[in-house]
């Protein structure tokens, strides 16, 4: 496809207060968001691959090595200036692709910037985490959720907190033991389940070694799940639209080879092109891409009817607007 020109700098009201500006760039994204497989291997309450599962829109799919090649190797050409890093994650757990490993190897050797990978941390056995260490990803970021056993069983459902937790604390043993600098986070979603934990579970993975411990805010994965309003609100006020950021941060690389803007979308109704006729590039520069801006910027989404029913812009991170995962990812840099 044909690249248009790079939108014009900010001139209204509307776009210096929301556009492109400092990590965010028109030339490449600042996140490419890698997703390896749809398989997961729990059944989460807070997250709708359950229900996906049994949708006509799940497949099974395992990302294409070539095309996670495909994607680092433009992150090198073309990103090395403007992406902040690569983060392996997405609908499913990202270790049950069988090539994993090897596609990250690639990520960490070739990409040129910081590399991350989330996982539920199950299947962290001794051999997986000598394989991962030995990849040296720069973050890994465990997502539990809980303190307490019951808790734990309550949210991850077919998980095991002994385990898991078993499993973590061995990789940051492993971690101090081989002097890795990848830095290891361990995260906790908020909810009515864990409210009760949250202090617990922090106190407990610092005096453990993590190197950050990340409490996150409950979403509706962009409207798939019927959340209680109040989670997704400030106060309980209704607030005016503003513009999401991910239309200015990242594109996603889904498991069936498909571009996307949207790391929430279970639906495939974010997808903008087929990353084996295009690149990362042309599309972050497209007609689609710009004209979805604008949308976003003048509230107009009669045309993009999945960001209009969704009400997770209102905990989407802006730049110097609150503390997000960019944010953490920029502390550890610093730091180096």
């Amino acid at each position: 496809m044909n690249s248009p020109p790079l939108e014009s700098p900010a001139k209204t009201l509307e776009t210096l207060k929301y556009g492109f500006y400092q990590r965010l760039r028109a030339e490449f994204p600042s996140q490419v968001i890698i997703d390896t497989t749809e398989i997961c291997n729990l059944a989460c309450v807070h997250c709708p691959h359950p229900t996906f599962k049994k949708s006509e829109h799940y497949s099974g799919a395992c990302l294409d090595p070539a095309l996670n090649a495909k994607a680092i190797d433009e992150v090198r050409a073309h990103g090395r200036s403007y992406t902040q890093y690569v983060r392996y994650t997405g609908e499913g757990e990202t270790l049950l692709h069988k090539g994993f490993f090897e596609m990250l190897s690639y990520a960490t050797a070739n990409a040129g910037v910081a590399v991350t990978v989330t996982t539920n941390g199950v299947l962290l056995d001794e051999a997986r985490i000598e394989r991962l260490l030995s990849c040296g990803p720069h973050l890994v970021d465990i997502s539990i959720d809980a303190h307490s056993p019951e808790v734990y069983s309550s949210i991850r459902v077919r998980g095991d907190l002994r385990r898991t937790r078993s499993n973590v604390l061995n990789l940051l043993r492993r971690r101090s033991r081989s002097n890795s600098r990848t830095k290891v986070v361990v995260s906790f979603i908020e909810q009515p389940q864990n409210l009760h934990e949250t202090r617990e579970f922090e106190r407990f993975w610092k005096e453990n070694g993590a190197d950050c411990v990340a409490v996150r805010r409950l979403h509706s994965a962009a409207g798939e799940l019927h959340l209680v309003p109040a989670a997704l609100n400030e106060g309980g006020q209704q607030l005016p639209r503003r513009p999401c950021v991910y239309p200015w941060e990242r594109v996603v690389l889904n498991p069936r080879g498909h571009l996307s803007f949207c790391p929430a979308d279970w639906a495939h109704r974010s997808t903008v092109s087929d990353y084996r006729r295009t690149t990362i590039k042309e599309t972050w520069r497209s007609e689609f891409y710009q004209q979805l801006r604008q949308a976003h910027l003048g509230g107009d989404f009669s045309r993009h009817a999945f960001c209009a029913q969704c009400p997770d812009w209102k905990i989407t991170v802006w730049p110097q607007r609150g503390r997000g995962y960019a944010d953490m990812v920029e502390d550890f840099k610093a730091r180096e």
